[in-house]
This record gives C-alpha cells, structure tokens and sequence, in this order.
C-alpha cells in the first residue's frame, strides 16, 4: 500500500508540475503576448477560472492543504473527500501559472493524501494504518517535485508528528523510494537547482551563518504575522468577488514592480545560484539603475518583503498552492542580499553568495514551517550540497529557535491549535487533540429546579436516579447550580423537613463549567485537575446539556492512546 500510495502522489506531483509549466510556457510563448500591462491581467484572470471552478464544481471552500489533512488526521479518522483528489489538479496549475505568487508542493500533498485516504477505505484499511498511509502520501508527493526522498521523510516526520519506528518507518521509505522513482520515469534526473558547491565552508564565516539564521529568524516571524494580518484584512470583504478584484489587482501591481513574484520563483533561485542578479530580478522600473548594487540590493531585499505580501494575498483572494516554496523563494532571496552587504560592506569581507543564497533557503523553511531537519536535508538534497552541511545546520537551527520562541506555533498548525486539533510529538496533547467531548458527555442526569420542596426532590429526581450529583436549571434549561446528594443526605429521613425546605437551600454554584464548541479537550482536561471535581457540567448555547465524569474521561484517554500508539 505504501508503494502504490507513492506512485499515487508522485503521479500526482508530475501531473500538477506539467499542466502548470504547460499554461506559464503557453502564455510565454505568446498565447498572451506578455508586457508590463498584461501582469495586471492575468492574476484576476487565473483567479477568476479558480473562482468559477469552486463555485460551479467543487462547491466548497478552499482549504489549506497541509493544515486540512492534519485536521482530518486528528478529528476525521483520515477520511478526506474524493472531491480533494481533483480539486489541487486544477485550481493549483490555474493559480500559479496565471500569476499566482504561491507554490505546488502543498496541492501535490493534498492531492496525494486524499487518494491515499480513499484508496485505503476501499481496502478497508482502519484508521490508524490510513493515517500514516496519508503520510506515506506527502513523502511520496514531496520526493517526487524535489527529487529528495530523504528530505520527504523527514517532512512527514517532523509535520504530521510520527514517531519513527520501523512500522513508520519503512513505509516512509517505500512510499518516497515510489514517489522519486515515478518523477525520474516521466521527468528525468534533472535537479530543480543545477547548483554544484565550489566554495567549501570555512570556520571564520561561522559568525556570518548565525548572523544569517537570525536574519531568516526575523524575516519567518515577519512572514507567519504578515500571513495572518492579510488574511485577516481580506476577511472584511464579504464577497468572494471583491476579495478576487482587490486581491487580483494588488498581485498584478506587485508583479509590474517585482517581475520575480510572478508564480513559484524556480528560475530566481537558479538564478541567484548562477550569481546572475540581472537576469533574476528580470525587466523592472528601476532597470537604470541596477548597475548600482545597493540598488540591486534594495530590490533583492524588496522580494524578500513582498514575496510573503504576494503568496498570502493569492491565497486571500481565492487562489490555491502552498507556502513552502514561495518560503524558498524568500529565504533565498534574503541570503544573497546578507552576503552581498557583507561583500559591499568595505569591510574586507567575503563570502560566497551562491552558498547563502542555499542556506538562506534552509533558515526561512526552518523558522516559517518549524521543520529545522526538513530544511538541511531538503536544501542538501535538492543541490547535492552536503559540503554546506555545518553552516545549514547552523542557521536552520539558529533560525527556528528564535521563530519557535517568538511563534508557539507555524502557518500550518496555529488554527488548529486554537480548536484543539492539532498532532504533534507530545503524545498526551495528541491524543486529547483526538478525542471528541460528544464521546464523554453523560445525559441520565435527573434536572431539578430551585423552586422544588425537599420532598418533590427525593420523590420526583433521587428515588429515580443512579447519581449523586443533580443539575439544578430553570424553565428555559439553563443551569442554576448543582446539589449533591451528601448535602441532602442528613435530611432525606426526616419528612418533616420535605415541605419546609427548598431545592436553593442546598444548591451550590458547579466547580468550573464545560462550554461545548468552545472548550477544546486540552482545557477540559485543565478544569478537571484545577477544580478536583469528578462532574463537571456542560454547557451549550447557554443551556444545560450533561456531564462530562473524570473517570469516563480517563477511560476514553487510554482506548484512545492505546489505539495511538504503535
């Protein structure tokens, strides 16, 4: 199954880079006849076939890919639609080759994960081995666009929170061994970067690589906010049309200034390796005055600030891809603009620009994603530079400890982590992540109200009640208190006392109080240990509804780490 599900998404990954390559080589070639006007253009207009495409076909809202297959893997079992499959093939190629400043890998994955859920339901796979199939799926995907099988391994380690055993372990390996080999079958060996390291690291450029990873550090805290502002912004927007026009134009004003945002950004990165500068910042405003560095420098540095500007405007106005690439584009960018003003400082410094511009790239996918190991193997992979693997481990790791102590967590995972519903390595956050409070809600509960006698009490809600603890609410539900059976029990056999004392004389306010939809199971789980309670009543839309007993809690939380754990 894993092989099959890594030639699935390398299939996959091959069918994505060819139909994009195919609509950006048509309109080079002169189905459009490109000039500094049409940029305008054709953002809105890759824009609006996505739009007529969600709106008519797929007739759901676009999701972002990594961060919908992690909330499938902790909420849905792993079941994806069937609809996912398609839905990347084509509303990704008409982004990203219309314009669109974001990448293929994340639809590659999306599309790659949902065949692997649906072809393991019709093999009547169960949930847990359809999980890490759905992972096997992203490395298949990942090494068949990079051509870097140990860096796709690592990624589904590090992203969807596996722990690597051997029954991970080999199925990772086989799903990307598949997924490499299909891309090698259909697109040949051909690197991404045709890059071969000729400067070896030299230890007295040590503090110039730190320096770097804090520089990538900053900049990945500056793309996840900038992310989340933008997005925020377009939300004010009600109509999907205005969010495509603003956010069209906006990606089309940018292009006509910074020509290199326009789709993923491979040639720049080639560019940039080559130490061709012109050629990566391609035809500009300011072409009189490039022969200047610091001019250069600038506009580098601008596609370092606009490049995250750009991607989060795609995705805001209706566009599909993914932020990983575009996170390469900026890291490298950022790289070789460092090693330029180190090389113009007139300090007497030199370092090589070809090999910041890679490590540049490994600091920005370490602090944006939070993946530190993913960055050195990917970026050593992808360019055989496993020369520069002590100054890649430098910055990744520089960068990703400050982006990881500034932002608990990356674009993928900050939504989910606000429902609960995020995987990561610390199991026992799992696997609450992974439960649902509709499995632990008690409803055999007998209600009682505060106007009730001592004596309809006992008649009507404890002669008829297994429990010793009774919600006390009023004629619209909603929970007044609680009354154990202990505060009652000194009264219950004195039948003087049933008419001359009311329910209010014994209600107490609950310890801490449960709000379904709103409380995640992490801070459920947070009351019961601050409250000491072994009830706690829940709450939804104002009204009572049941109880939530520690001990079922507890029973659920180990069936569910039981069924968890490999």
């Amino acid at each position: 199954m894993s092989v099959l599900v890594g030639f699935l998404a390398g299939l996959a990954s091959v069918t994505l880079k060819n139909t994009t390559y195919f609509i950006e080589s048509s309109l080079n070639r002169g189905v459009l006849f490109l000039s500094s006007e049409v940029y305008f253009v054709l953002p809105v207009l890759g824009l609006t076939l996505v739009y007529l495409y969600v709106k008519f076909v797929h007739r759901e809202k676009l999701e972002h890919a990594i961060s919908s297959i992690l909330f499938a893997l902790s909420r849905q079992k792993g079941v994806i639609s069937a609809k996912k499959i398609i839905t990347p093939l084509v509303t990704a190629p008409l982004t990203v080759g219309f314009g669109g400043s974001v990448g293929l890998l994340g639809p590659a994955v999306a599309t790659g994960a949902a065949l692997s859920s649906n072809v393991s339901r019709l093999m009547h796979i169960n949930s847990k081995d359809r999980s890490l199939l759905i992972a096997c799926a992203s490395a298949g995907a990942i090494a068949s666009i990079f051509q870097a099988p140990i860096a796709a391994i690592i990624f589904a380690v590090e992203v969807f929170s596996l722990d690597l055993t051997m029954l991970s372990m080999l199925p990772l390996l086989l799903a990307s061994i598949s997924g490499v080999l299909t891309s090698y079958f259909f697109l040949g060996d051909e690197t991404l970067f045709n890059f071969a390291v000729e400067e070896a690291f030299m230890v007295e450029d040590t503090v110039y690589y730190i320096l770097l990873g804090m520089g990538t550090a900053v900049a990945s805290v500056y793309f996840t906010k900038m992310y989340f502002r933008i997005i925020d912004f377009f939300k004010r927007f009600k109509s999907p049309k205005y969010k495509l026009l603003v956010g069209g134009l906006g990606i089309g004003v940018m292009l006509y200034f910074i020509p290199p945002l326009y789709g993923e950004g491979f040639g720049f990165i080639n560019s940039l390796l080559e130490g061709d500068h012109l050629k990566a910042l391609g035809t500009t405003p300011f072409d009189a005055y490039t022969d200047q560095i610091w001019v250069v420098i600038g506009l580098l540095f601008g596609i370092t600030i606009f490049k995250a500007i750009a991607m989060t405007t795609t995705f805001a106005a209706g566009g599909a891809g993914g932020i990983f690439i575009p996170t390469m584009v900026m890291g490298s960018a950022l790289g070789n603009v460092v090693a330029k003003v180190l090389n113009n400082s007139g300090l007497g410094i030199t370092v090589s620009e070809a090999n910041f511009t890679l490590v540049g790239m490994a600091g920005l996918i370490a602090g944006v994603l939070h993946a530190p190991l993913t960055a050195i193997f990917l970026i050593a992979e992808i360019t055989g530079g496993y020369d520069l693997f002590v100054p890649l481990m430098i910055s990744a790791a520089m960068s990703y400890l400050i982006a990881k102590n500034t932002l608990d967590h990356s674009i993928y995972t900050r939504q989910l982590a606000a429902i609960g519903a995020l995987i990561s390595h610390d199991k026992d956050q799992t696997v609450l992540s992974m439960m649902e409070l509709d499995d632990v809600i008690e409803t055999d509960f007998r209600a009682v109200h505060q106007e009730m006698t001592l004596g309809e009490m006992l008649h009507q809600s404890v002669a008829k009640s297994t429990r010793n603890i009774f919600p006390v609410t009023d004629k619209d539900g909603k929970l007044k208190g609680i009354v154990l059976l202990d505060d009652v029990r000194e009264f219950m056999f004195d039948m003087s006392m049933y008419d001359k004392i009311a329910v209010d004389s014994f209600m107490q306010a609950a310890p801490e109080l449960i709000f379904y939809g709103t409380d995640t199971m992490q801070e459920v789980m947070r009351k019961f240990h601050e409250s000491g309670a072994w009830n706690l009543p829940v709450i939804k839309e104002g009204r009572y509804l049941g109880f939530v007993s520690k001990s079922k809690l507890l029973t659920a939380y180990r069936r569910k780490l039981i069924n968890f754990a490999p």
